[in-house]
């Protein structure tokens, strides 16, 4: 026999094998610790924990030991990190998505029209089409197959704002800074009645309630720099509840999946609403200035609705309200809605706002002020824009710091997801897009084209294509 030949593996034997612990991305152990031989890498531990959740279909899983992607043999990461044998290894599963989203590297379509900053970009909730909203007062519907504009919806007297688009896919709203919202029939867009007025001041967001719990989507909640937010019924065209409270302009509002509205504020605070009354169930403490933006763990499912990357489609309300609820559920878990804060005093809170009023963490790190949060779809992770030129990456469950993205030269103004949860866009005040890698935390591509700042990215639900638009006047469209 060969001297050089190592010795047999001898699985049983306690120093060449490690003891593991499966916990779940909540916490939860997954059975019992397993001795595991040094020789088990990802493909192994993906097999063991299908086994052991005892999944018909085979998924995908990654492994996280610390924050750390395990992606070597168990006795290889021992040793590179001079781990000690005798310490159970926790190593957390977390499921990734089926299919796979590639990143978009081209520039497919700069589509002109505009003629003032393109301040808002969307993909519907199916991901077939695409609205913007501008300066110049309009609203546009763009035609995805052919890439030019399909429809120039005026009626607005001065800048819009923001756009939302109802999860059934069914209407648009706009809000203006004259404070008006309108209604937009995305098929022929046309407006539809018109304009619902009641706010003082301009609209600063839009969120609508999710199609799991109406279907079709009738009521969508609006916030103002009056400082209020309002609930409106497009069926009977009026507002149905007003939520007040605030001392000071509403920044950005939020109709989560349980059925509570969750208002952001100048007022430093973070209010949670009932919708059934308006009444204030709490009032969220924390931040030492301006809260700027607020996510949902479940935002990507909610702004969806019932459409998933299959494309499926649907023929009734019913089956729709069916399908989102069953998306709701299967994204949620036996997990709390999670609610992340992004403040001008520089952090970022994260809240569990139906268990308690106190923050899980205060996330730290930022510079300047951070703009935009933004959950990945898995609601695993969570990132966060910021004027100190840095996109920040932090586990989605816990709040711990994970990475931090550096290319941008200026104020990051929005970020965006890809379906997959592997892959996140962002829009900088230096012209360029970035798509950065989750997995590897690196810059995967650069994407410059625009001629000056980029305020609105979106990222497709379907994954295909990537819209931007900004100060330029331009829309461009970007693909794989």
């Amino acid at each position: 026999m060969d001297s050089q030949a190592p010795p047999p593996a001898a699985a049983t034997d306690a120093n060449t094998s490690v003891m593991c612990q499966l916990v779940s991305p909540e916490g939860d152990h997954l059975g019992a610790a397993l001795y595991l031989p040094q020789n088990v890498g990802p493909p192994q531990l993906q097999e063991i924990v299908n086994h052991l959740l005892h999944n018909e279909d085979k998924l995908p899983y990654a492994f996280y030991i610390g924050d750390e992607e395990l992606s070597v043999q168990l006795g290889t990461y021992m040793q590179q990190k001079n781990a000690n044998v005798e310490v159970t290894l926790r190593i957390v599963y977390q499921p990734q998505a089926l299919f796979r989203i590639r990143p978009v590297n081209r520039c497919s379509a700069t589509i002109a029209g505009h003629t003032e900053a393109v301040l808002a970009v969307s993909f519907s909730p199916d991901g077939k089409c695409l609205a913007s909203g501008s300066g110049d007062t309009s609203v546009r519907f763009w035609d995805l197959d052919t890439q030019t504009p399909l429809f120039t919806c005026k009626g607005h007297k001065n800048w819009v704002l923001c756009i939302a688009w109802s999860p059934d896919g069914k209407h648009l709203v706009s809000g203006s800074k004259s404070g008006e919202l309108i209604l937009w029939d995305p098929k022929t867009g046309k407006q539809l009645g018109s304009p619902l007025m009641g706010h003082r001041k301009w609209i600063t967001a839009v969120s609508w309630e999710p199609a799991h719990l109406q279907a079709p989507c009738r009521r969508f909640v609006s916030a103002s720099k009056d400082g209020d937010a309002r609930i409106w019924d497009i069926t009977t065209r009026k507002c149905v509840i007003s939520l007040t409270g605030h001392t000071n302009s509403v920044t950005c509002v939020k109709w989560g999946g349980d059925g509570l509205i969750y208002t952001g504020s100048e007022d430093c605070l973070i209010k949670v609403w009932e919708t059934s009354q308006g009444k204030l169930v709490k009032t969220l403490q924390g931040h030492g200035h301006w809260v700027n933006s607020l996510a949902l763990s479940t935002e990507y499912v909610l702004r969806t609705g019932p459409y998933d990357h299959t494309g499926k489609t649907y023929s009734t309300a019913e089956e729709m309200k069916e399908a989102a609820l069953a998306r709701y559920k299967k994204m949620r878990g036996n997990a709390p809605e999670r609610l992340v804060s992004g403040s001008d005093d520089f952090t970022m809170f994260l809240w569990e706002p139906t268990i308690s009023k106190q923050p899980k963490a205060r996330m730290t790190g930022h510079q300047k002020l951070v703009n935009h949060v933004y959950f990945s779809p898995d609601g695993q992770w969570l990132a966060s824009a910021s004027f100190d030129k840095s996109v920040k990456l932090w586990n989605g469950i816990t709040g711990k710091f994970v990475a931090a993205f550096r290319g941008h030269v200026a104020d990051v103004y929005q970020i965006s997801w890809s379906a997959d949860s592997r892959l996140l866009l962002s829009g900088s005040k230096d012209s360029t897009l970035k798509v950065w890698d989750i997995r590897t935390h690196k810059l995967k591509q650069d994407l410059p084209g625009h001629a000056d700042e980029v305020y609105a990215v979106d990222w497709s639900p379907d994954g295909e294509k990537v819209a931007s638009g900004g100060k330029d006047r331009v829309l461009k469209l970007w693909m794989n």
